[in-house]
């Protein structure tokens, strides 16, 4: 099936409006791009990241009269130029395999791989967590995700209980089970992130407890990895310190490296001391142990 993009360059107070003008409009779906290379590193929880200069994208059935369109969008949002609404013809292609394609197995460490479940598993020997980045609330590919998958192959979790805080789509508690926890257990804000961390757990014929944060209680753990952002994990300091028992491992991500400095300081008046730093790219792990 062909489509057709049509999309306008707007300041953040009118991204929004023309994102449901769009809808209104029978648009398949409403993206947002940064239009001037502005990234944003850690948007307020629950919100739409939403950039200075923000290109809307609507994506229509080829067959729709794109003229009309912005005829309807030029009603709704006459503050923006019929001018500014640029139209594109997308290729006609099997756009579910050319976004499967770009995901390939992936190693972490010496033992831990992450599959997609439609491909081979290159090492039948090998921990493998086979994973589907439909709902991609981590895949691997994100830096941070990569640290915490690379420290919990390099620490094995051996017989120690463990909580994956923010369990996205519960790669981290796959694969602390893959690498021999006694126990893991998962929590989030989002449903869909438990969902997710649901279907991967059956895929992966692993039967991990998922529970949303409101209903989520734990006794104290050997263990606990929170792969959020910084702002929430200074936050959940004082939760996180209930959640471990004494001596107990803690490892952080989500976090710029730039931001380490002044959560070590943080979690000092919790009785955690976070000892170890790692970087990649601009982003940051923390570890230590609960005093």
């Amino acid at each position: 099936m062909a489509w057709i993009q049509i999309n306008a360059i707007v300041n953040e107070t009118l991204a929004e409006p023309l994102s449901d003008a769009f809808m209104e409009a029978n648009a398949a779906s409403v993206t947002f791009e940064d239009a001037l290379d502005q990234p944003i590193f850690e948007p307020d929880l629950g919100t739409t990241p939403v950039w200075s200069q923000t290109k809307v994208i609507g994506l229509f059935d080829a067959e729709v009269d794109s003229q009309q369109v912005i005829d309807f969008l030029s009603q709704q949002m006459p503050e923006i130029s019929a001018d500014s609404y640029k139209t594109e013809v997308l290729e006609d292609k099997d756009w579910i395999r050319a976004w499967m394609d770009q995901f390939k197995p992936m190693q972490f460490g010496e033992r831990l791989w992450v599959v997609p479940s439609w491909t081979e598993v290159p090492d039948a020997d090998a921990v493998n967590l086979l994973l589907d980045p439909g709902l991609a609330f981590g895949t691997g590919t994100h830096p941070t995700t990569s640290l915490c998958l690379s420290w919990l192959d390099k620490n094995s979790p051996d017989n120690l209980t463990v909580i994956d805080y923010g369990c996205g789509s519960g790669i981290l508690a796959l694969a602390a089970q893959k690498l021999g926890a006694k126990t893991v257990t998962g929590t989030d804000i989002d449903p869909q992130a438990i969902s997710a961390s649901i279907e991967n757990a059956n895929r992966n014929n692993e039967q991990i407890p998922f529970a949303l944060v409101k209903d989520f209680d734990s006794e104290p753990v050997d263990l606990l990895i929170a792969n959020i952002l910084a702002g929430p994990l200074k936050e959940l300091a004082p939760e996180f310190q209930r959640l471990l028992k004494s001596g107990g491992r803690l490892v952080l991500s989500g976090l710029l490296a730039v931001q380490s400095a002044e959560l070590i300081e943080h979690y000092r008046q919790f009785d955690i001391e976070l000892d170890e730093q790692q970087s990649l790219d601009e982003w940051g792990l923390l570890s230590g142990y609960k005093k």
